[in-house]
């Protein structure tokens, strides 16, 4: 009863997995496991990843204006703007007129 229980939840788990690693119990459970790995690695990369994208799209945008990423930062933190580098990101993709006024008074 138990048996077959854990077995079933194994092979869903895998539904949908190429060759023999949906049907047969040893390789569902290598594959289930190292899914389950993968899965928790990647929701720490995940973060690194934005982080990345957010830089690239600052710098994008402050480069527009004459400056580069590393001095547009250093500027804001010299002037006490404490905007994280996610709102600064969304400030300018979608509003680009505030994110020139918050430019110019770090400049």
């Amino acid at each position: 009863m138990v048996h077959s229980k854990r077995r079933k939840n194994i092979l869903k788990l895998t539904k949908g997995y190429k060759w023999g690693r949906s049907t047969k119990i040893k390789s569902a459970k290598m594959a289930a496991k190292k899914a389950g790995q993968h899965a928790y690695n990647d929701r720490r990369k995940k973060k690194r990843n934005f982080r990345g994208l957010w830089l690239i799209r600052i710098n994008a945008a402050v480069r527009e204006h004459g400056l580069s990423y590393s001095r547009f930062i250093d500027a804001l933190k010299k002037k006490n703007i404490t905007l994280n580098r996610r709102v600064l990101s969304e400030i300018a993709g979608d509003q680009p007129k505030i994110f020139a006024q918050i430019v110019a008074m770090a400049k």
